[in-house]
């Protein structure tokens, strides 16, 4: 008989649905579909009755009764949630008895002296169960919500019981014969092994929210850009893509977004230097212009207006060419006095204000003669 490769895949474990937690935990223990919730709601209602027809024998009329009566059941409630009642009258069908982790009796004082001699242990806190159980020689955590199950060694069962119950945790060890399993056969001649941790199931769910959030974003981010599932840029009606599914269709969504996240980087990029490289050839036209009309004012030779080119003085800072630019306006716009006439033949102290050409003129030809 061929024995399977993953024994780990032959341990059985319901996950959480709704708040059916003790069901979950009664099948995790017996390693089988053996329970459902109507199973658990009939002996809850059951022991309701048996308790309601205890107190009616004290008399119907008295406040006690009436008062049993307003009050919910404590054996179940609307959610799913059952007692430990509930579940202790469960497992008598299957001869076998829930037995408090701390009380005095010999089989709990054995399994906090010795824990991995025990077969299994039901553990409750709030409205949550969950088992722990050995399968084969292997102790396994068959919390339902766990996204599998988890592989517990024997030295760290006893700190995991202790971590429990410092969690508030009521223990209780379970006592009788387990039916058999198909896990508890395989694991005691393969045993399994466990490379990565479980996680919880509200992990798991956190993370394919996640998931969905992000392709809905790519989505969204392609649909604007006209591009297609597959990556393609659509072209109108008819325009076709190759056809993926699964990874490969979210492998080429993830591809086209940072293609088109580049792209646009690189746009800009594109943009900033066309914009510069404009400038820079505005300024030098500018410029040329400028040395053109001060040469032929001056009559400075082009040999020499050549010279003063090729060895030019150490070139002033952005600032100092500006700072010098309104100065030079501003000497130019302040009233003089003609030499040899009097203070009563000078200028008007109000002069007109040049325009704003006419002063980007006089900055522009005051850069051509001081940039090298």
């Amino acid at each position: 008989m061929t024995q399977p490769s993953l024994p780990m895949e032959l341990v059985y474990h319901e996950k959480q649905d709704g708040l059916l937690c003790g069901q979950h935990c009664l099948n995790n223990l017996l390693q089988g579909q053996y329970f459902t919730a109507v199973d658990l709601a009939d002996i809850a209602q059951q022991m309701d009755q048996a308790e309601q027809q205890h107190m009616a024998e004290q008399g119907v009329d008295t406040e006690e009764f009436r008062r049993f009566m307003e009050q919910p059941s404590v054996n179940m409630d609307d959610s799913g949630m059952f007692s430990v009642q509930v579940l202790t009258s469960a497992l008598r069908v299957w001869n076998l008895n829930l037995v408090p982790y701390a009380s005095t009796s010999p089989l709990a004082t054995d399994a906090r002296k010795n824990p991995i001699e025990q077969r299994a242990y039901i553990c409750n806190f709030k409205d949550h169960w969950l088992t722990v159980r050995k399968l084969g020689n292997q102790w396994f955590n068959l919390n339902s919500l766990l996204s599998s199950p988890e592989l517990i060694s024997n030295t760290y069962l006893s700190l995991f019981l202790t971590q429990l119950q410092h969690e508030g945790y009521s223990i209780f060890v379970v006592s009788g014969d387990l039916p058999p399993s198909t896990a508890d056969e395989t694991l005691l001649k393969h045993p399994a092994t466990q490379t990565t941790k479980p996680k919880l199931l509200s992990e798991v769910l956190e993370e394919g929210r996640e998931d969905q959030e992000l392709k809905a974003a790519l989505s969204a981010s392609l649909a604007k850009a006209g591009v297609g599932p597959t990556g393609a840029v659509a072209s109108g009606a008819g325009a076709s893509g190759a056809v993926a599914s699964g990874a490969g269709v979210e492998v080429d969504d993830l591809q086209a977004a940072i293609a088109m996240s580049l792209q646009e980087s690189s746009s800009s990029e594109s943009q900033d230097s066309d914009l510069e490289r404009a400038l820079r050839l505005s300024l030098t036209a500018c410029e040329s212009k400028s040395v053109a009309g001060a040469g032929a004012g001056t009559g400075t030779s082009r040999s020499r207006g050549a010279k003063s080119w090729q060895t030019p003085p150490s070139s002033p800072t952005e600032e100092e060419n500006l700072q010098a630019a309104i100065n030079l306006s501003l000497e130019q716009d302040s009233p003089t006095v003609s030499p040899g006439a009097s203070p009563g033949t000078s200028r008007p102290s109000q002069q007109k204000e040049p325009s704003m050409e006419e002063l980007r003129q006089r900055r522009l030809a005051f850069f051509s003669k001081n940039t090298p």
